[in-house]
């Protein structure tokens, strides 16, 4: 039994995933947190948010995030590739600043227009 707090929404139902009988779900108010706990089993991902270097802008670093949620376990790995690239200015929200993250074909993307 895998316990866990749902995070879809404001209720935070409190979950419980079956490993013995199929990956069953219980404590769900909705269908989203059945899903949420599944996903949390068999294959977590987050969305990372953080900055990166950049050169020739007014700040040193310019604030990004992943295009989709990575894998959990490539999370410290991702955020080396990170803290060791650099762009250069000017860029664009939505620009991609770092190509296929761990080998995971998701992109690192500018959240600010620098």
């Amino acid at each position: 039994m895998i316990n866990l707090v749902c995070i879809i929404c404001p209720r935070g139902c409190r979950l419980t995933v079956d490993e013995k009988h199929g990956n069953a779900v219980s404590g769900n108010l909705c269908p989203r947190g059945a899903a949420y706990a599944l996903s949390e089993v068999t294959d977590s991902r987050r969305t990372i948010t953080s900055t990166i270097k950049i050169e020739g802008s007014y700040c040193q670093r310019c604030p990004v995030k992943s295009e989709r949620p990575i894998p959990k376990g490539l999370m410290f790995e991702a955020m080396k590739e990170l803290n060791a690239a650099s762009i250069k200015a000017p860029v664009k929200v939505g620009d991609v600043v770092l190509e296929n993250v761990c080998g995971t074909g998701i992109n690192f993307i500018s959240t600010k227009t620098m």
